[in-house]
């Protein structure tokens, strides 16, 4: 009889610390993808390989440009004659989800030139420790942009 209550009373202790050392946040793959986004592109600095705004290639507006996200929520473009910083972060926009599709990369350069073509809420397609490729399709014209940054 002491056994039985011994043993129930083990596995109870057990069960309790299993239930208690799970972290919610574990379980959710948005989470962790947006969490190695991040690491990933707080890792060394990256360039802009393309961008099309509604069909028009101006990859080359960028040309020369390291990027460098910094984990203060900085992004910093820098070709060495001209330095501008931006907010930006990656944001859940879908939290009953658990898609990489609902992932928010968002870039806000308060700039009146090319730079102000890159402010956006951009949609992930594809995301690697070298490349994040990235989509938004206009509400206002329904055009599609895309942009690719890769590792330097």
């Amino acid at each position: 009889m002491k056994t039985i209550k011994l043993t129930s009373i083990v596995v109870g202790i057990f069960s309790l610390l299993f239930v208690v050392s799970c972290n919610k946040d574990d379980d959710n793959p948005t989470n962790n993808t947006q969490t190695t986004i991040q690491s990933n592109v707080q890792s060394g600095t990256w360039r802009i390989t393309k961008f099309i705004d509604s069909g028009t290639n101006e990859t080359n507006h960028f040309t020369g440009y390291n990027f460098t996200f910094n984990s203060s929520g900085v992004l910093n473009a820098n070709n060495g004659t001209n330095n501008y910083n931006g907010p930006w972060s990656i944001t859940d926009s879908n939290s009953n989800d658990d898609s990489q599709d609902d992932l928010d990369f968002n870039i806000n350069f308060n700039l009146t030139n090319d730079f102000e073509d890159l402010n956006d809420d951009w949609d992930l397609i594809s995301q690697t420790s070298t490349k994040i490729e990235l989509i938004d399709v206009s509400g206002g014209n329904g055009g599609t942009d895309y942009l690719t940054f890769e590792k330097n």
